[in-house]
């Protein structure tokens, strides 16, 4: 599974890097609506904790909607295919795709903050053996926050899928 998520990532992160000028037209944007009406309560329990990371790299200028969309993608594509099922799901919300959102799929598998931290924990491993990740940034240092905000996504929530949920917003 390590491999095929590595594999996935790495081919995401090329994905997302490349020209937007290959974009299909822009959709209209969707009505405004707040996204705790939107999101809460449908993908995930109101959430239980929050906190903001603040990070020095910046977002790369021309990733956009089409490109986050075909990381998220990639990378769901890649855990799938692997010969374990995958005790969640990765997928982007929001009108630019910029809310990333981890489900999990398995009572018991992310249901202590310790347990999301340590799925994000392995996700910063397999991020820092990117090559578009150590050209962009220092690797040994850089966390899978950063390459988030690099690509940018401005939210992060993840949930056990019952009771628990727990957003990033990054700064």
């Amino acid at each position: 599974m390590k491999t095929n998520f590595a594999g996935a990532l790495a081919l995401a992160l090329l994905v997302a890097a490349g020209s937007a000028s290959a974009q299909a037209p822009k959709a209209k944007p969707a009505p405004a609506v707040a996204h705790e009406e939107r999101y809460v309560g449908y993908y995930y329990p109101k959430p239980t904790s929050t906190e903001v990371f603040e990070s020095g790299v910046k977002p790369i200028a021309d990733v956009d909607r089409a490109q986050r969309i075909q990381f998220v993608t990639v990378v769901s594509q890649g855990t799938l295919q692997g010969a374990y099922r995958v005790p969640y799901a990765v997928f982007a919300k929001g009108e630019k795709a910029d809310r990333l959102i981890i489900v999990g799929l398995q009572a018991g598998e992310l249901n202590t903050i310790y347990r999301m931290r340590g799925l994000l924990a392995n996700m910063t491993t397999m991020s820092r053996l990117s090559p578009f990740f150590q050209e962009r940034t220092v690797a040994e240092d850089a966390t899978f926050f950063d390459l988030l905000k690099l690509l940018g996504f401005r939210e992060l929530t993840i949930t056990d899928g019952d009771k628990l949920t727990h957003q990033v917003l990054f700064k």
